[in-house]
């Protein structure tokens, strides 16, 4: 099995609500895509997957901004996490995964893994 990143549109600007995120569906699972208007970037993507509770929420959290930073606050527990980084700010033994992700005209693309498998040979 070939491991390799493409870049795959995942929705439309006219799906985005600002200052808060969505959830879109990837080959490696939901990630929250967050649009926020006010901020240079704009776009932020991190699972949308809530490592403490382990429910698919991150989308729906609050967006805010904490030192400077943009910010999410899980919904369940409230934890914070940087969208950016994907680092928890109340405890740094914990991260979401973030991606890479571009406007193209109307289109919000994410970089994930294509995953190619191979034929094995019996």
């Amino acid at each position: 099995m070939k491991t390799h990143t493409c870049w795959n549109a995942v929705c439309t600007v006219d799906d985005l609500v600002p200052e808060s995120g969505i959830a879109v569906w990837t080959e490696e699972g939901p990630v929250a895509v967050f649009y926020l208007p006010h901020r240079l970037p704009a776009l932020f993507a991190i699972s949308h997957t809530d490592p403490f509770s382990g429910a698919n929420v991150l989308a729906r959290g609050i967006t805010g901004d904490l030192k400077g930073d943009a910010v999410v606050a899980s919904p369940l527990y409230k934890q914070h996490f940087n969208l950016k980084t994907g680092a928890c700010l109340e405890d740094d033994s914990v991260s979401v995964r973030t991606y890479p992700v571009l406007l193209d005209g109307n289109r919000i693309l994410l970089e994930t893994a294509d995953i190619q498998r191979q034929a094995v040979a019996a």
